[in-house]
């Protein structure tokens, strides 16, 4: 029970947090790219290397954190299943029980 109030109130938000500010970076790379692209003078080659370099990176990161969110997602059903589990299991012996007692 604690475990899955750890993944319903930490671990799945936190996921989906660390997803949110992946997108946040994500379109900051993009726009900077753009900035300097368009407006600053500098080695467009260089900045389009540190930009692609940067986007690998975070979209890497991106991958990482939806594993471990469909991980986290994935303990929550196991942990749900095995709770509908034992109350089948508790609602097919008190059925038994009241059968035997008839």
């Amino acid at each position: 029970m604690a475990e899955l109030q750890m993944l319903l109130e930490e671990e799945i938000p936190a996921s989906k947090r660390a997803l949110v500010e992946s997108y946040q970076n994500l379109t900051r790379v993009a726009d900077y790219f753009v900035c300097l692209r368009n407006y600053l003078p500098c080695d467009k080659r260089k900045a389009l290397e540190e930009t692609k370099a940067y986007t690998t990176q975070s979209l890497a990161s991106v991958a990482y954190q939806i594993n471990a969110l469909a991980n986290n997602v994935l303990q929550l059903l196991d942990i749900q299943a095995s709770q509908l589990r034992r109350m089948e299991s508790s609602i097919n012996h008190i059925s038994q029980v009241r059968y035997i007692s008839f």
